[in-house]
């Protein structure tokens, strides 16, 4: 399948394009950037790779799906653009302004019978997948609630105004992992803090405690200019708990210059030392990484259209 990325800023740079390459049976058939700067970058990065003026002339080039990158306010209108030339498209997260235009976009897709996917590549973390791989063996027993706490000392990438937001930006990746592991929400409560800039007044933190109709409860928390760097997870049942404390592994790899192309069977592990720990009756063990495969979503894509439906 070959993949085109509109967008070539840190997100297609950083978190698109090196696992399209890492996926198998996926291609990475060009780029689309216009900035002279960014398209000096794309063609130093990527030799050989065709780059765009625009999602138009990639279209009319020929492609077999396309992710769209930019931001949330210019996304519509190249989703839609896709769609109606047939391309199963991926937008980034978060997935639209609002939801209206969710649902917009859901339906235009429905009606001309292409996939459209969101990229929630961080169901592929390698905390969220060893956090499932614990509650599928069910040592827990019943589970009561997870936490899910995501501080991030990074100031300077708070999108700001109507369209930004840090529940906007982490928030959407933080539900859309609970939602995965736990199922279904019916009530949501939420704090946010709020800052004002320039752009207008934005969410710099937020608290959420959502009720799953399973029953159990989550807690999911994030900032971005309080000077901490957390990551961690806690989930209590009726035979213990499970907390972890680790780091953002694939994104800090990817930024120390590393691709998971180079060494796939060792991509994406946490380090020992931050494995999570289990604390039951019959005593406290350590669990271990299981790995961080964000390409796996792009073969799992691949295989959704190929297929021609949907793939959890």
């Amino acid at each position: 399948m070959r993949i085109g990325v509109v967008g070539y800023g840190t997100g297609g740079r950083h978190f698109h394009v090196p696992f399209i390459q890492a996926a198998r049976g996926v291609e990475l058939a060009g780029i689309v950037a216009r900035a002279p700067a960014t398209v000096e970058r794309a063609k130093s990065d990527l030799p050989g790779v065709s780059i765009y003026p625009s999602l138009t002339a990639m279209l009319d080039a020929g492609v077999d799906a396309v992710t769209i990158r930019t931001p949330p306010q210019t996304r519509r209108a190249l989703v839609l653009e896709a769609i109606a030339a047939g391309v199963p498209v991926i937008a980034d997260k978060p997935f639209a302004p609002d939801a209206a235009i969710g649902r917009e976009l859901d339906a235009a897709a429905k009606a001309k019978g292409v996939v459209l996917s969101v990229f929630h590549n961080r169901r592929l973390d390698a905390d969220v997948q060893t956090l499932r791989k614990v509650l599928d063996g069910g040592r827990l027993g019943a589970i009561w609630r997870i936490h899910s706490r995501f501080d991030l000392d990074d100031p300077n990438t708070l999108e700001a105004g109507p369209f930004g937001g840090l529940l906007r930006d982490v928030g959407s990746h933080l539900v859309d992992q609970i939602l995965w592991l736990l199922g279904r929400a019916t009530s949501v409560y939420a704090l946010l803090d709020v800052v004002d800039r320039p752009e207008g007044p934005t969410d710099a933190g937020f608290v959420l405690a959502l009720q799953h109709e399973s029953g159990v409860r989550s807690h999911l928390s994030c900032s971005k200019l309080n000077h901490l760097a957390v990551r961690e997870f806690r989930a209590y049942g009726e035979a213990g708990s499970y907390v972890s404390s680790g780091t953002d592994v694939q994104a800090q790899a990817i930024f120390a210059g590393r691709r998971p192309a180079d060494d796939l069977a060792g991509w994406g592990f946490e380090k020992p030392e931050l494995w999570g720990t289990l604390r039951t009756a019959a005593g406290n063990e350590r669990i271990p990484s299981e790995q961080g495969r964000y390409h796996d979503y792009y073969e799992a894509f691949a295989e959704a259209v190929r297929e021609g439906g949907r793939r959890r």
